[in-house]
């Protein structure tokens, strides 16, 4: 049974940094292009960062380009959601995503979800 369990969220002050990990069990991690999503209140879920499978490729989505990062430990089964400079319009929960195709992973359709983590940025 495959599992992906996000943590590191929490609560942050604007300007503040934190870390999210996304674990994944149950699948041959390597072989999966890694994504984050959030979903705010009252908004639709959206696209923020995928990496590929070795780690070499990433895409962002224009609003978190120079404050977020992606990466991953294919040893560790993890993936990592670096977020700096966080602005109140980050709120969100953030969700980790794993398919096979990259055009899948970044569309919202994976195969694979985990259950979110939340992230709040107070102003």
């Amino acid at each position: 049974q495959v599992q992906l369990v996000e943590s590191g969220g929490g609560l942050v002050q604007a300007g503040g940094s934190l870390r999210l990990s996304c674990a994944g069990s149950g699948l041959t991690f390597s072989s999966y292009v890694m994504a984050w999503f959030r979903q705010a209140p009252g908004k639709e879920r959206e696209f923020v960062l995928a990496i590929g499978r070795s780690g070499v490729s990433t895409w962002y989505t224009d609003s978190v380009k120079g404050r977020f990062t992606i990466s991953r430990d294919n040893a560790k089964n993890t993936v990592y959601l670096q977020m700096n400079s966080l602005k109140p319009e980050d709120t969100a929960v953030y969700y980790c995503a794993a398919d096979r195709v990259l055009s899948t992973a970044v569309t919202g359709a994976a195969d694979y979800w985990g259950q979110g983590t939340q992230v709040t940025v107070s102003s």
